[in-house]
């Protein structure tokens, strides 16, 4: 043991110069979902196996991968989609938010952890204003003023409200396909949840409306955390700070974006960069 470390063990401790232990308020986890042997049944089938991943919050992770390796697989398991699948179960541990998930109900954990679907999906009969409030009224009733409020932060957030607020009354479906999909991330804004997933949401949207989306998510994360599954490595490459590459079902890599796409520690990781499969 160094020297110096054994002197300062041997002094006799001053009770006066060092707090109790209970004014000592304890760290905020940085942690915004944390797995430990993560497994996803289907019936007898895996999805996903044994996956260990720490996501910090205030970032933005990419899930990328092949066709049927287990992104969206993993994204449905952080908010209980897999509950209405007959014949799923999810094994392991599952942290959100410094909670195990089966401290949650339903309603609280998608109030934290809301979703984006990769098919624009506003509802059909509803004004852009009643699709943005529509999870708040389904959790209470709230003065107009409040709903005001909501739907144009909502809106500014998802970089919409300026292409919409002068007819918040139309129909959804008078909006593009890019301008929907906005549409819906303003609608899980709304009930202000801490983690956002994203399952592939511009893969159906031409480059113009697909630039609008990754701005918008530049801008979210300085307040939630993202997770993105996608399979343009492009833009996992300029919207994420960390990626993670699953293959078969299994995590194979998970570090700085910059390191997957330019140091993959991993051989698997390397040949699916550089167009080797996938």
């Amino acid at each position: 043991m160094n020297e110096d470390i054994t002197e300062i063990i041997k002094e006799p401790l001053n009770i006066d110069t060092v707090a109790a232990p209970h004014h000592v308020k304890p760290e905020k986890s940085v942690i915004a979902v944390g797995t430990k042997n993560l497994t996803v049944w289907f019936n007898e089938r895996k999805g996903i196996e044994d996956i260990n991943i720490d996501i910090k919050k205030d970032t933005v992770t990419a899930i990328i991968g092949p066709s049927g390796c287990g992104k969206s697989t993993f994204l449905r398991a952080l908010n209980f989609m897999h509950d209405l699948t007959p014949g799923a179960r999810v094994t392991g541990e599952l942290n959100i938010l410094g909670r195990n998930i089966n401290d949650y109900n339903g309603v609280e954990i998608r109030k934290k952890v809301g979703m984006v679907f990769q098919k624009p999906n506003p509802f059909p009969t509803m004004s852009i204003y009643d699709n943005v409030i529509s999870g708040l009224k389904l959790n209470g009733r709230y003065k107009k003023d409040f709903y005001d409020e909501t739907v144009e932060s909502s809106l500014v957030q998802a970089g919409l409200w300026s292409e919409v607020k002068d007819r918040l009354k139309v129909s959804a479906y008078n909006l593009s396909g890019g301008q929907q999909q906005r549409l819906c991330i303003a609608r899980t804004l709304a009930v202000k949840p801490e983690i956002i997933l994203m399952d592939e949401p511009t893969s159906a949207l031409d480059p113009i409306s697909t630039g609008s989306i990754e701005n918008a998510i530049h801008d979210l994360k300085k307040k939630f955390t993202i997770i993105i599954v996608t399979h343009n490595m492009q833009q996992a490459a300029r919207v994420s700070d960390h990626t993670a590459y699953f293959y078969l079902g299994k995590l194979i890599e998970h570090s700085k974006t910059s390191t997957v796409f330019t140091k993959p520690k991993e051989k698997l990781t390397e040949e699916y960069i550089t167009g080797k499969f996938g």
